[in-house]
C-alpha cells in the first residue's frame, strides 16, 4: 500500500515540528540565543559558504523560525520559505532579491493600503517603479509590462474590498513575459487559496493576521514555488548569476528549486537584517495548528453576517464573494472553495461621517487596524488605513468614504450581528 500523504489539517499541526533532540521535548522550543556554536573550524567555514546549512547567527535563521518555515512552505506547497519580521519586510526582501535599480514592477491598485504606500513611495528611493493594473481586468496588467518589468503583484483576495482575482489569468501573462507572479495570500490563508496551483511563483504573507491568529505578534513570509526558470531572461542576476558575496556562486545552478528563498536570506535577510524574534515565530506557529478550525468557523460567520447587512436598510451595498449576488462569486469558486474569506467591506448610506460613527459605537468589535485575529475587528479606511491616499487613489483602492471593512472573527455570530445592529442604529 502506497504511504498517504498528511492532509492539509495534519501539515498544519505536525509539519516541522519534531521532538526536541537534546530534551525530547514536543512543544517546539522557543531558541532565545544570538548565535551558535560551531563544530569546527571546517564546519564554520562549509556554513559561511553555503556548502552545508545551519544555523550560524539569528539575524540570518534560528531553529524556531526554521519550523515555522517548513510548515508554512507545506501548507502553501512549496518548496521552501523564509519567516521575517513582517509582512512588509516579506515584501521588501522579495522585490531586494528580484529588482534592479531602474527596474520595474506590475501591482494590482486593490492592495492594503499600506502596500501602496510602499510601492509608491518607499521602494522608489531603490529605483524600483511600480506600474498600477487593474486586478479585476487581467488585460490592464499586459498592458503595463515592458522590457524593464521584473514582476507582477498581486492580492489573492484584496483587501480591503474582498476582491477575488483570477490568478491563473494573470499568471499566464506574466509567464508569457518571462517573469514572476507574487501573491500575497494573507487575506485567503492556504486554508482558504492555494495560489502555486494556479501558476503563482512565489507568495508572500502578513503571518501577524490569520495565520497566527491571536493578535500577539508581527511576522511575514516569503515562500518560494520552485518552478520559475531564473536563468531565462538574465534579469535576475542575484539568483541565477556569478555571486559576488559567495566567490562567484550561481544559486540557481547550485540550489536549483530552493534558490529564490536561500537568496532571499543570504542576501536580502543577511544584509537588510528584518529577521523575525524567535518568540513571534513559536507563538505565530502555535496559532497555525488551529488555522483549519479557526478558517472554517471565519468563513461561515462572514458569509452570515454578510448577508445580514445585504438587507440592512442603511446599508448600501455588500463587497463579499461568497454572496450569490457577488460578480466574484464565480471565482470565489474556484480559487476559494472552502470560503471566500472572513474580512470584507460594506458601504453605509449616509457617508463618511456615518461610517466613523459606527466604528465609535460598536462594542463587541474591537475598532483598530488589523484583520484576522479570532477576535470581530471593524475599521473606516477613509479615515485610517488609507487616510495617506488622495481621494481618487482610495476610490481606486476600494475604500472610498463610505467604506467600512469587517475582518469577522470566530465568536458566536448572534452576539457579531447585535452589536452590528445596535452600532448601525447609533450611526
Amino acid at each position: 500500500m502506497a504511504k498517504k500523504e498528511p492532509s492539509f489539517d495534519t501539515l498544519a499541526v505536525h509539519a516541522g515540528a519534531r521532538p526536541d533532540p537534546t530534551t525530547n521535548a514536543r512543544a517546539v522550543p522557543i531558541y532565545q540565543t544570538s548565535s551558535y556554536v560551531f563544530n569546527s573550524s571546517e564546519h564554520a567555514a562549509d556554513l559561511f559558504a553555503l556548502r552545508d546549512f545551519g544555523n550560524i547567527y539569528t539575524r540570518i535563521m534560528n531553529p524556531t523560525q526554521a519550523a515555522l518555515e517548513e510548515r508554512v512552505a507545506a501548507l502553501e506547497g512549496g518548496t521552501a520559505a523564509l519567516a521575517v519580521a513582517s509582512g512588509h519586510a516579506a515584501q521588501a526582501i522579495t522585490m531586494h532579491t528580484l529588482m534592479q535599480p531602474g527596474g520595474e514592477f506590475v501591482a494590482a491598485r486593490q492592495l492594503y493600503g499600506g502596500s501602496i504606500n510602499q510601492f509608491t513611495h518607499s521602494f522608489k528611493k531603490n529605483n524600483w517603479n511600480v506600474k498600477w493594473a487593474d486586478a479585476t481586468n487581467p488585460d490592464t496588467f499586459k498592458a503595463q509590462i515592458n522590457d524593464k518589468t521584473h514582476a507582477i503583484f498581486i492580492e489573492s483576495v484584496a483587501n480591503p474590498g474582498g476582491i477575488i482575482v483570477d490568478i491563473e489569468k494573470i499568471a499566464r501573462i506574466a509567464h508569457d513575459a518571462g517573469v514572476p507572479l507574487i501573491v500575497d495570500n494573507t487575506m485567503a490563508t492556504p486554508y482558504g487559496c492555494q495560489p502555486f496551483k494556479y501558476g503563482a511563483d512565489i507568495i508572500v504573507h502578513s503571518l501577524t493576521k490569520f495565520m497566527g491568529g491571536q493578535g500577539n505578534s508581527i511576522g511575514g513570509i516569503i515562500v518560494d514555488g520552485g518552478s520559475f526558470d531564473w536563468s531565462a531572461s538574465g534579469k535576475y542576476p542575484d539568483i541565477a548569476g556569478p555571486n559576488p558575496s559567495y566567490n562567484g556562486v550561481n544559486l540557481y545552478e547550485a540550489l536549483g528549486n530552493i534558490s529564490f528563498a536561500i537568496t532571499c536570506r543570504v542576501n536580502g535577510l543577511r544584509d537588510l537584517g528584518p529577521a523575525i524574534a524567535p518568540l513571534n515565530a513559536f507563538l505565530i506557529l502555535n496559532g497555525i495548528e488551529t488555522l483549519p478550525l479557526r478558517m472554517a468557523r471565519h468563513f461561515e460567520n462572514a458569509l452570515k453576517v454578510a448577508k445580514y447587512l445585504e438587507t440592512h436598510p442603511a446599508v448600501s451595498w455588500v463587497s463579499y464573494a461568497g454572496l450569490p449576488s457577488s460578480e466574484y462569486a464565480t471565482l470565489a469558486k474556484k480559487y476559494c472553495p472552502n470560503g471566500a474569506g472572513a474580512v470584507f467591506t460594506f458601504g453605509l448610506k449616509d457617508g463618511y461621517e456615518a461610517g466613523v460613527k459606527l466604528v465609535e459605537s460598536v462594542e463587541l468589535f474591537s475598532h483598530l487596524a488589523n484583520i484576522g485575529d479570532a477576535k470581530s475587528l471593524i475599521i473606516h479606511p477613509a479615515s485610517t488605513t488609507h487616510s495617506q491616499l488622495t481621494d481618487e487613489d482610495k476610490l481606486l483602492a476600494g475604500a472610498g468614504p463610505d467604506v467600512v471593512r469587517v475582518s469577522i472573527g470566530i465568536e458566536d455570530v448572534s452576539d457579531i450581528i447585535a452589536d452590528i445592529d445596535q452600532a448601525l442604529s447609533a450611526s
